[in-house]
């Protein structure tokens, strides 16, 4: 099943709850929140108090894709504030079997996210520790950027890893998703797409059929 995940970067503050409230009636899977820090990328958007402030108003699971380092330090406030699942970038902190382990004690499932400029082969002793990878087809703190093709090679050899070794966790895309680049996504194995600006069109009553239309 394609899962699809609208990311709320891509929505104005003063309108997130409203925002929220229409995905919820179009069939999306998770909300997709992007926390940046300004020293892992350049950009600094959300923390914890966004992610608990979502909880109380929606049920869906909460994708949580940390975009900072440290990250140990910081685990534990995303986990107490309602995140579903909680994605890091292995090369911003050394600290995986911590960070692993704080996750996997609580509700929340344990996943990675991989630079473009991040080589597979580095990752590949993590994978049967997470319950989602999340592979950037774009390169992290910013919304709105081209898809990166480059990144479509990545997709297939985790889904080829993932199947050989009998592993069970999602593979996750974000960046640039829309209906094409989406199909070229899942053709290559990834199962859930995290998708902002294209979702999010001027016309709230687009978004049911864009969601629908990346998978």
């Amino acid at each position: 099943m394609i899962k699809v995940a609208p990311s709320i970067l891509a929505v104005d503050l003063l309108e997130i709850e409203k925002k929220i409230k229409i995905i919820e009636n179009c069939n999306a899977d998770y909300i997709h929140i992007d926390i940046m820090d300004g020293h892992y990328v350049p950009n600094i958007t959300f923390g914890p108090n966004m992610v608990k402030s979502l909880r109380k108003i929606t049920k869906k699971t909460l994708d949580v894709h940390l975009m900072i380092t440290p990250v140990l330090p910081y685990i534990q406030e995303f986990i107490d504030a309602g995140s579903d699942i909680i994605s890091f970038h292995p090369e911003a902190d050394s600290n995986h079997d911590e960070i692993f382990e704080l996750i996997s004690k609580s509700d929340c499932k344990p996943a990675i996210a991989i630079h473009p400029e991040i080589d597979v082969s580095s990752i590949l002793h993590l994978l049967p520790l997470v319950k989602l990878v999340l592979i950037m087809t774009v390169v992290p703190g910013f919304g709105g950027q081209k898809f990166l093709e480059s990144q479509l090679k990545k997709i297939n050899e985790i889904s080829e890893y993932k199947i050989n070794n009998k592993l069970d966790f999602e593979i996750e895309v974000d960046g640039g998703i829309n209906n094409i680049t989406a199909k070229k996504c899942i053709d290559n194995g990834a199962n859930v797409l995290v998708s902002g600006s294209y979702i999010f069109s001027e016309i709230e009553s687009d978004y049911s059929k864009n969601i629908e239309s990346l998978r």
